[in-house]
């Protein structure tokens, strides 16, 4: 890889993925009693029914689970991010982070500061871990170290992401030593960071319907991500290391296609494509064997959370969801906001779409490894790319018209088109409602339909 890009018929050489050794990090919560059962909300839509069996084969392969699980996994993680969320609301300042655990996901369990919530966390049915730092203080230790990274290199430091199983934020870095100078250089307490030491150098996969490969300027190959809509502008989300603003693309036929119209990198990691009315946007993600899995919504996945993702190198590969909110320094620069993955991925599958069931998660950024051995990659989230660009995700029902405006103002009143945030409050029929689940409000979806995504309050 050459800068952001390779020449298209060369193939960068890949890095072995290293053993991770994981040190320093808390011991387990003391054990909570079993779960006591509790309701379950309803969820929007049954992931596992409109999941093609490719998608679900995929996720037998990779996941080492037998005939059925996937399907049951799926449902299991949609209603688990409704439950999660009603308790994030209901913990309010004391909510640690939540994520899901086993085979078929089954597990949910939601951490506090206070161990006076174990009832109200197990009555949903979920596993109570009491720990001593909420989610807030966790993202502030990381806000630090991001701040250190503005001056301060950090090739040694690749990566580091808020881990919510460890209540901790964790560093990956090539030694001991050199996450210590990095903690040291943020003035974060060295007990409030985990380190993991990987010979990992994570890099951009760019040198070379959503996993088909497009050309920039006619010399580098990335994949499509998502398409999306701008007013009455047609396009596809992809990686911002794809391509400048301007920049020229062509399609997997050769033929010409669009302009990247906006770009982002390093920082995040976030482009938009506007194509030519030669091509037209779909809801479609390209699976195994030219079956495709039709985009319904963008509802943010839980940690533990299957995802799988599809590329113009590799295909389809599957895995789970590790850590959100990671930042990772490739050698053009750090890029925070990342979702870390155990997915594989390889040169050229930079942009393209990573899904959990019908839901976008994000766009496929970079990574070590390969998929022969196995490695990790990292995906830029899609509601804060939608969200920044003012883009409206193409699903099976989205609205047509150009999302609400990303304010304040605009805040109040429910609006399709608009990303919403956990813990969102908006105003809808005269009702008032609180967001359960990050997504991109679909047209299709209000807050009264949507049980799964918005809580009556």
């Amino acid at each position: 890889m050459v800068g952001r890009h390779a020449a298209r018929s060369r193939r960068a050489a890949l890095t072995a993925l290293g053993a991770l050794v994981l040190t320093a990090l808390p011991a387990a919560a003391s054990a909570a009693p079993p779960p006591v059962p509790g309701p379950r909300p309803a969820v929007a839509e049954a992931p596992a029914a409109t999941a093609p069996a490719r998608m679900l084969s995929a996720m037998e392969r990779d996941l080492k689970l037998v005939p059925g699980q996937a399907a049951t996994r799926l449902v299991n993680e949609a209603e688990a991010g409704t439950r999660a969320g009603m308790l994030r609301n209901t913990l309010g300042d004391r909510f640690a982070g939540a994520w899901v655990s086993g085979a078929t996901s089954a597990e949910l369990t939601v951490a506090t500061t206070d161990a006076a919530d174990t009832a109200a966390i197990e009555a949903q049915g979920a596993e109570a871990a009491v720990v001593g730092r909420n989610l807030a203080e966790l993202r502030a230790v990381k806000e630090k170290l991001d701040a250190a990274a503005v001056r301060t290199r950090t090739r040694q430091t690749p990566v580091w992401s808020v881990d919510v199983r460890a209540n901790r934020v964790t560093v990956q870095a090539t030694s001991q030593s050199a996450a210590v100078a990095f903690v040291e250089a943020a003035g974060v307490p060295a007990e409030d960071v985990g380190v993991r030491v990987s010979p990992d150098q994570p890099r951009v996969l760019a040198d070379l319907v959503g996993g088909d490969a497009y050309y920039i300027n006619d010399q580098a190959r990335c994949s499509i991500g998502f398409s999306v809509t701008k007013d009455d502008q047609q396009g596809f989300a992809t990686a911002g290391h794809c391509g400048d603003p301007g920049a020229t693309t062509t399609g997997s036929n050769e033929a010409d296609q669009g302009t990247f119209q906006a770009s982002t990198f390093p920082g995040k990691d976030m482009a938009w494509v506007g194509v030519n009315s030669d091509w037209t946007a779909t809801p479609d993600v390209k699976a195994q064997d030219g079956e495709k899995i039709q985009v319904a919504g963008s509802v943010e996945a839980l940690v533990g959370a299957s995802v799988c993702r599809s590329g113009s190198t590799t295909g389809w590969h599957c895995g789970t969801i590790q850590q959100h909110d990671t930042s990772v320094t490739y050698p053009e620069g750090t890029v925070n906001g990342l979702t870390e993955t155990t997915v594989c991925a390889e040169p050229g599958d930079s942009g393209g779409p990573f899904v959990s069931g019908t839901q976008a998660q994000g766009t496929t950024s970079g990574g070590s490894g390969d998929c022969t051995s196995g490695g990790t990659t990292f995906y830029q989230p899609v509601n804060p790319l939608l969200s920044d660009f003012g883009l409206t995700l193409k699903t099976t029902s989205a609205a047509t018209e150009t999302p609400a405006p990303q304010d304040n103002a605009a805040a109040d009143a429910w609006a399709a088109g608009r990303v919403y945030e956990v813990g969102t409050t908006v105003s809808f029929d005269g009702v008032r409602y609180r967001c359960l689940q990050g997504h991109q409000a679909q047209g299709a979806g209000s807050p009264a339909s949507t049980p799964a995504l918005w809580q009556r309050v």
